[in-house]
């Protein structure tokens, strides 16, 4: 018996049948897409427009009117913008101290409940702030009590700098799995990030994670130089993850140029 030869086609979709049985549909990025979700039955009719009949005359598919109807209408009808909250209220925290109670405590910071609220760490106006996404996941009591922060350490030893010279804190009170900080920074956590630094008045500020661009009304696109609040301006230095440095040795080697380049300018 000789064994059937298979098309191109028929290779490819037993690929996909594969991938299907062993519970892989999607493709993990910013935003998830669906690879083996089918069409749309909007996608598919639109497919098909303009076919001719079989008395020749093309006629519209059906749901061609909404489908133009949806692809006239506004962008933000189609995607809401996130609502935006007011998460300090009308009194806002007024010291460091009063920050790190209601850090600990406000509800309207809730993330991610299966994990606990970690407080920053360090005292006013500083010599350098470092700013993170989040919380390491193990941290119960300490923030970056991990393997993060073993690196972190080590980073600061390096620049010379005492710990408790430096304050340390996380953009989201908790560790928060497949966080979005554009779209939380957008729901008015970068306010409560903003006042955060404006009450530590740090005279330096290390951003580790590039994603924390929105919480510092910055943007992904064009590094942060610095950031204006009431009072002053900080100098900001961007940079990877600190698991990313953990990960890829060579950003450790070009955080440390840029470190070495920026603070001796700042």
């Amino acid at each position: 018996m000789t064994r059937p030869e298979l098309s191109l086609a028929r290779e490819f979709e037993a690929a996909l049948a594969w991938w299907r049985d062993a519970g892989v549909d999607c493709d993990f990025v910013d935003d998830a897409t669906a690879w083996l979700a089918d069409a749309a039955p909007l996608e598919r009719d639109a497919a098909s427009a303009g076919r001719p009949s079989a008395d020749g005359a093309r006629t519209a598919p059906p749901g061609a009117i909404a489908a133009s109807a949806a692809a006239t209408a506004p962008a933000a009808a189609a995607s809401p913008a996130t609502p935006r909250r007011d998460l300090l209220g009308d009194s806002p925290p007024q010291s460091l101290a009063a920050f790190h109670d209601w850090w600990l405590t406000a509800p309207a910071l809730e993330t991610a409940r299966a994990f606990p609220r970690i407080a920053p760490r360090g005292g006013p106006e500083p010599a350098l702030m470092v700013l993170v996404p989040q919380p390491e996941e193990a941290d119960r009591d300490i923030l970056l009590s991990g393997p993060q922060g073993r690196l972190l350490a080590n980073i600061l030893a390096a620049m010379g700098l005492a710990e408790d010279a430096v304050y340390i804190a996380a953009a989201l009170p908790s560790h928060t799995p497949m966080a979005d900080l554009a779209t939380i920074a957008a729901s008015g956590m970068d306010a409560v990030t903003a006042h955060h630094i404006a009450l530590v008045k740090p005279a330096r500020l290390i951003a580790f994670g590039t994603g924390l661009a929105p919480m510092l009304s910055g943007h992904s696109e064009q590094p942060l130089r610095e950031i204006n609040y009431t009072g002053g301006k900080v100098p900001v230095l961007s940079s990877e993850t600190l698991d990313s440095l953990m990960d890829m040795p060579r950003l450790k080697a070009r955080f440390w140029r840029r470190w070495m380049e920026w603070s001796a300018t700042h």
